[in-house]
């Protein structure tokens, strides 16, 4: 599937950094606009798949901005803003918003509805599912099961664990988990690394202590074992 783009149309451009850097390491491809001339700009030239947009901008409202966008298009629009209002909620929705999230939000609800509106939109994409002993992941739909019960997990140990996933059978130097996972130029230290594993054995090995399936390799890092 190509990759889906995302226009984040906010004029605090500190929180749209950090939303755009957690969607792009998602795999989605994004672009922010801090008014609604830069947003019609960058829209007249490219086509997004979503946006994600703040009602109070300095030179219109998002409401007028959704006014205008649907008149010719229906890319899918996510409100976020600090007007949770009942009647802001039903304007939002009855001008053509497609959800709304009241801030302060966390980016793994925003991440989650992000990807539901995706999914609802355009189909879903072939499933990716590793299963290892009694434990089942769908790197697809971000879920983890063990004996067919959902097991409760983090936005960054799931991250971490389906890097392992995809990575099956081959030992990942923890200089590289440590990228892909927290980002190049995070300030993590290894130990927190160490942390992460302990408690995915926790949560998913019979025996933490004596892993089956998340190995330790000795000077490298770790590898996710599995018996094909």
């Amino acid at each position: 599937m190509s990759q889906k783009q995302i226009l984040i149309i906010d004029d605090d451009k500190d929180l749209s950094f950090i939303i755009a850097e957690m969607l792009e390491s998602y795999g989605y491809g994004v672009t922010c606009a801090e008014n609604s001339e830069k947003a019609f700009a960058l829209l007249s030239e490219n086509t997004y798949h979503l946006i994600l947009l703040d009602i109070n901008l300095p030179d219109t409202t998002g409401f007028e901005l959704c006014k205008n966008l649907r008149r010719v298009s229906t890319v899918p629009v996510i409100f976020a803003s600090a007007r949770t209002s009942e009647t802001d909620r039903i304007t939002g929705f009855d001008i053509g918003g497609d959800d709304y999230l009241p801030k302060p939000y966390s980016m793994k609800e925003l991440l989650s509805r992000v990807n539901a509106l995706i999914r609802r939109t355009y189909g879903f994409s072939e499933e990716k599912i590793v299963s290892f002993g009694n434990v089942t992941v769908n790197i697809t739909a971000r879920t983890v099961t063990k004996n067919g019960e959902s097991v409760p997990i983090s936005l960054r140990e799931f991250d971490l664990l389906a890097y392992l996933c995809e990575h099956k059978n081959t030992a990942v130097p923890k200089e590289k988990l440590l990228s892909e996972v927290w980002g190049a130029f995070s300030a993590v230290e290894p130990s927190t690394l160490t942390v992460h594993i302990r408690w995915l054995r926790e949560k998913l090995e019979e025996s933490p202590a004596e892993p089956q399936f998340i190995k330790t390799v000795y000077k490298v890092g770790y590898m996710l074992e599995v018996r094909e």
